[in-house]
């Protein structure tokens, strides 16, 4: 009598286990399928148009570092292919690619290569263009840059029309309304999806007002206001939280703040232009888009 309850209470245990080990395992793939949904649905691509530049190198290989990337995709009219291929050995968790401008072929088809790039970009960056060189202004590189930007718009607007398209290439304060006129020629034009990357000028004033005050430049935030050349760039230095600058200080960092890519010009001696630094702030900008 005994031994059969023993043996009653063992298999009631047994019975008890096996439910438990189920609900277990339905509990984890459920929890494994929530997992890889919440995964899929933050996938993002995006595009660097002119990745084989100063600027376009950086900025390319600062998104292959960002988690919220999960496809990058770079356009040039050379180097591409290499610059994808030097990208992909790095272990992060975004595929890379590179393409390059389609051969010239009749009749007239769109270009294959940056239809490729663009196809379900999220978000478009373009430092496409030629960089500045001692003397020169930002108005000075206007004739060259604006065909390009609006190349390449023409094609944001055919292959990914959805896109948020970030312009870095001067002068910003004439190639965003290019831009702007394409995208509404095209019919697609969303004022919120096209932006003009400023924050490089946030970036210095934040820099130069910690230099001055003696503290860590991640404490500080200044407002930016305006355009990206010169006198147009407004940095709200008034509004900073315990800053306390003389007229000449202020003089200064202000002046500082509005030509910071003459001095990078100057001091790269016709090397180049501000494009380490400007790569940083264009991947703030695209990483703050897709959080």
């Amino acid at each position: 009598f005994f031994y059969s309850i023993s043996r009653i209470k063992i298999k009631a245990t047994m019975i008890m286990n096996r439910f438990a080990n189920r609900a277990i395992s339905a509990a984890l793939r459920t929890q494994s399928s929530r997992g890889y949904s919440a995964t899929s649905s933050s996938e993002a691509k995006v595009a660097v148009l002119g990745a084989a530049g100063g600027i376009g190198q950086p900025l390319a290989l600062l998104c292959k570092l960002s988690p919220e990337v999960t496809e990058l995709s770079c356009y040039d009219i050379v180097g591409t292919p290499g610059v994808a291929a030097d990208l992909s050995h790095i272990p992060t968790k975004s595929s890379t690619t590179g393409s390059l401008p389609a051969p010239v072929s009749w009749p007239l088809t769109s270009n294959g290569g940056l239809k490729e790039a663009l196809t379900g970009a999220d978000v478009v960056v373009i430092p496409a263009g030629v960089p500045r060189k001692p003397g020169m202004t930002r108005d000075d590189l206007f004739n060259t840059n604006a065909s390009i930007v609006k190349t390449l718009v023409e094609g944001c607007a055919e292959f990914c029309p959805d896109a948020m398209i970030a312009v870095i290439s001067n002068p910003v304060n004439s190639t965003v309304p290019i831009a702007a006129e394409v995208l509404k020629k095209a019919g697609v034009y969303n004022p919120k999806k096209l932006v003009g990357v400023t924050t490089l000028d946030v970036c210095r004033a934040n820099t130069f007002v910690a230099n001055s005050m003696g503290v860590d430049p991640k404490d500080v935030d200044v407002t930016v206001i305006g355009g990206h050349a010169g006198i147009t760039i407004l940095p709200l230095f008034s509004r900073v939280d315990g800053a306390k600058f003389t007229d000449e200080e202020l003089e200064a960092i202000t002046v500082r703040t509005q030509f910071g890519g003459d001095e990078v010009v100057a001091a790269k001696a016709g090397a180049g232009s501000a494009t380490l630094s400007m790569a940083y702030a264009g991947f703030l900008f695209t990483e703050n888009v897709l959080k």
